[in-house]
């Protein structure tokens, strides 16, 4: 989250937002995944993750696949990203925005109305 209270997405080469991240190879703590993750997709490196996750939610993706969701607090040290086919764009919104937006995957969607019900 920044100052204004908006989440960091990535966008794919197909016009979707995700959370930036993926999946963990053996072995990997959620933080170590997360970071190699970032610099894999978005050639950025995390200079703070937090110990333990932020949020934590089930959903089913876009392909019908049951998806665990553990989303941590974390610091860049720049934004200054590198695109990739899996980030072509990174920018922040608000719970809000993404709710309006039909260019959200589901997880991202659930996460904002998760997110939002924090804020009230």
């Amino acid at each position: 989250m920044d100052a204004e209270e908006r989440f960091l997405l990535v966008k794919e080469d197909n016009g979707w937002w995700e959370l930036p991240g993926g999946g963990l190879d053996f072995g990997e703590s959620p933080q170590e995944g997360l970071r190699r993750e970032v610099a894999e997709e978005m050639g950025l490196t995390m200079s703070n993750i937090a110990d333990h996750p932020t949020y934590f939610f089930t959903t089913i993706n876009h392909k019908g696949v049951h998806i665990a969701n553990v989303v941590y607090a974390a610091t860049f040290e720049h934004l200054n990203f590198t695109p990739t086919p899996e980030c072509v764009e990174v920018a922040f919104f608000t719970a809000e925005e993404v709710l309006a937006s039909e260019w959200m995957y589901p997880n991202v969607t659930e996460f904002a109305r998760i997110y939002g019900r924090r804020k009230k």
